[in-house]
């Protein structure tokens, strides 16, 4: 009992030392900002395209190093994306329940807003 104990204590002592060596090897990237929902929906487009290239070609630790790369802004990108999809999601919430109640000034108004914010996504 107390060799596969320490057999288990080695193994995942020898897994966490060499975790801890691939995070040293690996670099991290700050990605690029997407500060507002047309530059979250710009960045998503570009480093999908970028990542779709590499993609097509026969990988190699060159190539999977950018795709890592590439990720950092995707992340920042799509985070800004849901977030702004979210606040989206209510503002049509809003609308809806203005035409149920037959309110038009706020049916035009959330209209509106649904819009202006749905456009910067899909045209």
């Amino acid at each position: 009992m107390k060799k596969t104990l320490l057999t288990v204590a080695l193994a995942a002592g020898l897994g966490l030392a060499s975790g801890s060596v691939m995070a040293d090897r690996v670099e991290h990237f700050k990605g690029t900002p997407s500060e507002t929902l047309e530059q979250a929906v710009k960045n998503f487009s570009e480093y999908n395209a970028k990542l779709e290239a590499v993609l097509a070609g026969e990988l190699t630790s060159e190539k999977v190093a950018e795709v890592h790369e590439l990720t950092y802004t995707l992340e920042v990108a799509l985070e800004k994306i849901n977030e702004e999809l979210e606040e989206l999601a209510e503002t049509l919430e809003e609308l809806h329940v203005a035409s149920e109640e037959n309110d038009f000034a706020l049916v035009k108004a959330k209209g509106e807003e649904y819009l202006s914010v749905s456009r910067k996504v899909i045209k």
